[in-house]
């Protein structure tokens, strides 16, 4: 398609644009006679992305950011070569990490516009840049060596005869100047050094501060560059964990998206798969949160991928590979077991603001007492570029010296794609067994992992969550996006219960498999661990939302199906008069509730229901009529709902001053204090506006006081007590908000919907109860966590504001209150208060 297109004269200095467009460039290149048996590259600079296309397949990626500019179109140029040649350049419009006006992190400038800076033939001297290497690794070996080692002063004169030898006017003197350089390189290190496990690497986020779209020409960009080292360095390893990421972006089939874009490319990726040097690592379908999906859907990141990689490349992942995830739940190690993983790798914790993390290599327990073998680069980085001073960062920083003699070493660009260059890996060759610096080899995730297996003997153990002490503002940003992961999970395990029903009831029933497989690609990709927390810019939230717009729809849909195959007797006109309605129960146990319904003029009416466990029934009037729910206003304007089961009193602000349990008389809420009461606190962090709130914002809190609609009654009572009332919340912002009292029911709910219009702010709603206890209790996946509610230690405060799913408890012996939610993550608890960020 772009080659069919009209070309007209570009010149280097010029621009192209807008951010997010794309440009394609032919390049004609005629290489002058007199360059016969010489290196010669074609030489392209711009401050955007940009992939060299030869003979219809894509050769080369082209990112300065990542230190690749050039293509090279011979090693040595013979006679029976092409010296006339044809290349296409398509050039994306944004840098390597976006087009944020004014810093990386602010939003894209939709007017920027890149500019084609140099546009070359070149002659490249192997031998110069061969010689430059050498004094590199030199010079960093006597500056970081330290006086005391005789290695750095022989490094440093070594250096120094070279540049005596060498005559940069006389190649025939380069020779000489290597083999000063060659001579220190060969002496070798002694058995007990440290050996560094050199993997290349590329982290590609998903989406970030580019959208969805980007990542799939960010992912041919750097892979067929990779590809294109592999075939010039046969000894290059690539970990790479997210090959299942392209083939969903556009709902296309598994990988048929690649094949049809990119089939060379896939070709070759696939040849060195085989090969062992293109590593797929990880599992999961992609490097997801590591908190907020619910326990199902990291069971299904876990299905899809390694039932991905089997397909596609006849292995499963051995390896559980997240390293940039803001935290990792106490329910992984489990997950990982029933994967078939036993291996996981990380560096985030590096990133902790409060606490240095006391490992780098250790047993990680879960809470069922499943244990995986971790690994955190001790470099604490997935972007090594294979310098001196990183390597000698590896062995300094590692906390398990003694325990272990081998780390990981993770090199190439990353994050915004980039990958390994040829640079990195001529450095790592000279130091592969060089007195003074640890041993580096090229090697695999694989024989890292089975020599920290053999070496494990001496290793700790640490139980419970990974939790990350920073970033806690992730569990809060982008409302909308939490709120639709947690529909969405409901919705798609709604549609399998209902649907595996039918097909045990009706054999004519097809089950949705291919459907139910779609949609749950869909959520799993919006769970990439910059979307689901929220820390991406605007473009990728709206894909997000769209994506939960159609498994909303397409599940409602699949739902419909199924109750119909199930229900279809009950649904016969005939079977039911206007007065009936069928009420589904899909969780495990049997239900009591009070229910909404259309009336026969069309106007809500209220039924008490009882449905059992994944099953369903007609509503009928109860053989009892259960007690009323009694709704009272109170000279004062407070008003007092009860049901025989719980008492509440509320002032006319919405406060919640008495929660009470009616068979013992217990008082939940403490004497002169507010529960429901919401609060404003300053949300200015240091850096990381979306994804963090620090801990000084606890010293901002002004509690929410301006009435804008006082309490009034909605509903009087009988099977449902409501009261509403609205605030203004800061100077822009509105919350109104229902507190509902159903028959027979042991909780209070609380609809709130909010108008935020704020900026730098952060919303939260208190629960001060009477019970006391030094921990609380937080569901996680298929389980729960305690964390305590004193900040008696630096790792105690450091977990001020902390995730949770859909409850957090503080009870005490015989007695206890909890705050249930259906869209939030972000809580603490703190001594005796609940809280829960909105």
């Amino acid at each position: 398609e772009a080659v069919l297109q009209e070309f007209r004269p570009a010149q280097v200095g010029e621009s192209f644009g807008p951010t997010w467009e794309t440009c394609w460039f032919k390049v004609e290149l005629s290489i002058p006679l007199a360059w016969a048996g010489r290196e010669v590259h074609f030489v392209w600079e711009s401050d955007g992305e940009g992939m060299v296309w030869r003979d219809a397949q894509p050769v080369q990626g082209l990112t300065k950011e990542g230190e690749k500019t050039s293509y090279i179109l011979t090693r040595s140029l013979k006679e029976s070569e092409p010296h006339s040649l044809t290349l296409y350049v398509e050039l994306a419009c944004n840098g390597l990490f976006g087009a944020g006006k004014g810093s990386m992190i602010a939003p894209p400038d939709p007017d920027r516009r890149v500019t084609l800076s140099k546009a070359e033939l070149v002659v490249f001297n192997r031998d110069v840049y061969e010689l430059l290497v050498d004094l590199e690794i030199l010079l960093d070996m006597a500056q970081l060596l330290g006086e005391e080692n005789q290695r750095s002063f022989q490094a440093l004169y070594t250096a120094n005869q070279m540049i005596n030898v060498c005559d940069v006017m006389d190649p025939s003197t380069f020779p000489a100047a290597r083999d000063l350089a060659a001579a220190i390189f060969s002496q070798r290190n002694g058995e007990s050094q440290h050996t560094i496990h050199a993997v290349g690497h590329c982290h590609i986020d998903s989406a970030w501060l580019w959208p969805y779209e980007e990542t799939i020409r960010k992912c041919a960009r750097s892979w067929v560059t990779v590809v294109h080292l592999m075939e010039n360095n046969p000894d290059l390893t690539f970990a790479c964990s997210q090959l299942g990421l392209i083939p969903v972006l556009w709902q296309a089939q598994q990988f048929e998206w690649v094949r049809s874009w990119y089939p060379g490319l896939y070709a070759r990726i696939q040849d060195f798969v085989a090969k062992g040097q293109f590593i797929p690592v990880g599992g999961t379908w992609v490097e997801m949160d590591g908190n907020l999906p619910s326990g199902e859907s990291m069971v299904r990141q876990f299905l899809q991928g390694q039932r991905f990689f089997q397909e596609q490349f006849g292995q499963i992942c051995s390896e559980f590979w997240l390293p940039d995830t803001f935290g990792y739940s106490a329910q992984l190690p489990q997950l990982m077991h029933g994967s078939g993983i036993r291996r996981f790798l990380t560096q985030k914790l590096s990133w902790n603001l409060v606490n240095s993390f006391p490992h780098h290599t250790f047993f990680w327990e879960g809470i069922d007492g499943s244990q995986v073998l971790t690994h955190f680069p001790p470099g604490d980085s997935y972007g090594m570029h294979g310098r001196v001073e990183e390597m000698l960062k590896t062995v300094k920083d590692n906390k398990d010296k003694g325990r272990v003699n081998h780390s990981a070493f993770l090199f190439g660009f990353g994050d915004g794609g980039g990958g390994p260059t040829q640079n990195m890996l001529d450095r790592m060759k000279r130091m592969s067994n060089t007195d003074g610096l640890p041993r580096v080899q090229i090697s695999t995730p694989d024989q890292l992992f089975s020599v920290l297996e053999k070496e494990s003997s001496q290793l700790c153990t640490w139980v419970g969550e990974l939790f990350l002490e920073l970033h806690n503002g992730t569990y809060t940003t982008q409302a909308q996006i939490k709120k639709g992961n947690r529909e969405c999970e409901r919705i798609l395990h709604d549609v399998e219960v209902l649907s595996a029903l039918a097909v045990a009831q009706d054999r004519v029933f097809q089950y949705p498999a291919s459907q139910l497989q779609r949609l749950w690609r869909l959520l799993l990709l919006n769970q990439f661990h910059d979307v689901l927390p929220g820390s991406c810019i605007q473009l990728v939230v709206e894909d997000a939302l769209q994506y939960y717009t159609e498994i909303r729809r397409a599940g409602a849909q699949l739902q419909e199906e199924a109750v119909q195959s199930l229900c279809r007797d009950l649904l016969q006109p005939e079977a039911w008069s206007t007065q009936s309605t069928l009420v589904l129960n899909t969780l495990p146990w049997e239900r009591t509730e009070v229910i909404s319904r259309p009336g026969p003029d069309g106007a809500e009416t209220l039924a008490l229901v009882t449905v059992p466990s994944m099953g369903y029934a007609l509503v009928q009037e109860p053989s009892v009529p259960p007690p009323p729910v009694a709704v009272r206003k109170q000279e004062d304007g407070s008003i007092t709902m009860e049901n025989g089961l719980i008492a509440v009193c509320l002032d006319t602000m919405g406060h919640l001053t008495s929660l009470r349990l009616l068979d013992s008389g217990r008082e939940s809420v403490p004497d002169g204090c507010y529960a429901n009461q919401f609060a404003l606190f300053d949300d200015v962090p240091l850096y990381w506006d979306a994804w963090d709130v620090m801990d000084y914002h606890l010293e901002t809190r002004k509690p929410v006081t301006e009435l804008l609609k006082p309490l009034e009654i909605s509903l009087a009572g009988g099977l449902r007590g409501s009261v509403r009332f609205s605030l203004q919340v800061g100077k822009s912002s509105t919350l109104t908000q229902e507190i509902i009292l159903d028959a027979m029911c042991p909780y209070l709910r609380f609809l709130t919907q909010v108008e935020w219009k704020e900026a730098h702010k952060f919303l939260k709603v208190e629960f001060p109860v009477q019970v006391r206890s030094t921990n609380a209790t937080y569901e996680i996946q298929f389980g729960h966590l305690q964390r305590p509610t004193h900040w008696n230690t630096s790792w105690d405060w450091a977990r001020f504001e902390v995730w949770a799913h859909k409850w957090l408890d503080l009870s005490e012996h015989g007695f206890g209150v909890a705050l249930l939610n259906d869209c939030k993550y972000g809580a603490s608890a703190h001594r005796n208060v609940l809280s829960l960020s909105l």
